[in-house]
């Protein structure tokens, strides 16, 4: 069964297997001890941490294991902000991270901090521009993620990391999907990643803090892991995440390339699924993005029934519609872009799939969307039904529907909307009654992909209106 959701989790590497046995035998004892287990448990900590450090760009001393990356990920930002609480206490994120920073900052605006939030283009990519105009004299940390979760796009670290320096303003960088692919560039201040997305064991993160960043540990301290990650540590973890880490370094440097491998295998994705299935929309940057990575939207789809098509014909892949979650929420990644939501599909690849793999994807894909399509009641061919009108000029009065969808969820008020938008003339309005919060996003997605009027929201007894014009 082909796995593609390498984004969330990337299977266990060979070598981390073998070098988690290895070490379950040899690194069980506290590294801190001074006897024979305890001195062979640090030489393999040190090992670890000199090849992981090697594979990041840091030196030793400036790296730390920690137990997740989210945990890395809050330590550090709180370790930073505490440290310039007098410089300022305002946090600047784009608008994509991830949730383990968005969690974060609501944390330390409920302490008094405040927090800017720089928006992205309909890509995913923040502009570097408006980063620096958010860097004002009381900015005291700037989070930036090396490339999306979501939707593989890149962003422009080494530009952001640059206007940082010149500010003074430290950048943390989450890496935690871009490790596996090589080395941050930038004068970036703190670091962070995840050992699961490489191919390592869950329960290891890294943390790097670069020398001359000032950091202040929060919480009790210990002389583990220089007060930066207390607690005894998960050594035959560690051990396996750095070999895998080290493993994917020398296979880059040695061997076929593998990035550009799967980049031919994902170009093959977007290319494809438009041609293959209607009313498609494929998010995320074309070109700066990440090698193993595509995700796409579908019209007039539940993304769950989606899901579980593709997985009874036997495909794992993942989702940020709002209908596969259990807040009924859209993802804030596909929200910020203002990109459809519903029916959305993220593949992921992992190391070593096959294009045959792929290729059996795309041929399975059509019918899948097809099927769910089928229980909605949306045509065949996925677009608006409804007869023709006559043109009208743009400013003639038109007369307006109304569709109730209250109470209906994604991706049911879209499809009522396409199928009444033809009864009425060019210039006609069509005003959709929803309390789905999908809705506020995924009609004027709709109106873009299909070259309609999104005329905006109004207030309603329950939910919202949103009023759409008929332009076609």
């Amino acid at each position: 069964m082909p796995y593609f959701d390498a984004a969330s989790t990337a299977p266990l590497h060979p070598v981390a297997r073998e070098a988690l046995l290895a070490a379950l035998d040899e690194g069980w004892a506290d590294p801190a001890r001074l006897y024979r287990e305890g001195r062979r448990a640090r030489m393999l900590l040190d090992a670890a941490r000199e090849a992981a450090a090697g594979a990041v760009g840091c030196r030793t001393d400036e790296l730390t294991f920690t137990p997740s990356g989210t945990h890395a990920v809050h330590s550090g930002m709180f370790g930073v902000l505490a440290a310039r609480r007098r410089a300022g206490r305002r946090l600047v994120h784009s608008a994509v991270e991830h949730s383990s920073v968005l969690h974060a900052a609501e944390v330390h605006a409920a302490a008094g901090g405040t927090v800017t939030e720089v928006p992205v283009d309909r890509t995913g990519r923040v502009a570097a521009a408006e980063v620096a105009a958010a860097l004002g004299g009381d900015a005291a940390l700037v989070c930036l993620q090396s490339a999306n979760h979501e939707v593989g796009t890149a962003q422009p670290v080494e530009e952001v990391a640059a206007r940082c320096q010149e500010a003074g303003v430290p950048l943390l960088v989450d890496a935690a999907q871009s490790v596996p692919w090589g080395p941050v560039p930038g004068a970036w201040s703190v670091l962070t990643a995840s050992a699961h997305k490489w191919g390592g064991p869950p329960g290891v993160g890294l943390l790097v803090v670069r020398k001359g960043t000032r950091f202040a540990p929060q919480g009790p301290l210990d002389e583990r892991e220089s007060g930066r990650s207390p607690g005894f540590g998960n050594l035959p973890g560690v051990v396996a995440a750095a070999a895998a880490l080290r493993a994917l370094r020398a296979a880059a440097e040695s061997g076929p390339d593998e990035a550009a491998r799967l980049r031919g295998l994902v170009d093959l994705i977007r290319a494809r699924v438009p041609e293959l299935v209607p009313d498609v929309e494929v998010v995320g940057d074309p070109v700066r993005r990440l090698p193993h990575l595509v995700t796409f939207s579908c019209l007039y789809v539940d993304g769950e029934a989606l899901l579980h098509e593709l997985d009874r014909a036997g495909f794992s892949v993942s989702s940020g519609s709002s209908c596969t979650s259990s807040t009924l929420t859209p993802s804030h990644v596909l929200r910020a872009m203002g990109v459809l939501s519903e029916g959305n599909v993220r593949v992921s690849l992992p190391l070593g799939t096959e294009e045959a793999d792929v290729e059996r994807f795309l041929r399975v894909l059509p019918e899948a969307v097809r099927s769910v399509r089928e229980r909605f009641g949306v045509p065949a061919e996925g677009a608006a039904a409804g007869p023709v009108a006559e043109a009208a000029a743009p400013e003639a009065a038109a007369p307006g529907l109304v569709v109730d969808a209250l109470g209906r969820r994604c991706p049911v008020p879209v499809i009522e909307l396409a199928k009444v938008i033809g009864e009425v003339p060019v210039g006609g309005t069509v005003t959709v009654l929803s309390d789905d919060e999908a809705a506020r996003q995924d009609i004027p997605a709709w109106c873009a992909m299909r070259e309609q009027e999104y005329v905006g929201e109004e207030p309603a007894e329950r939910g919202a209106a949103y009023v759409v014009r008929r332009r076609v």
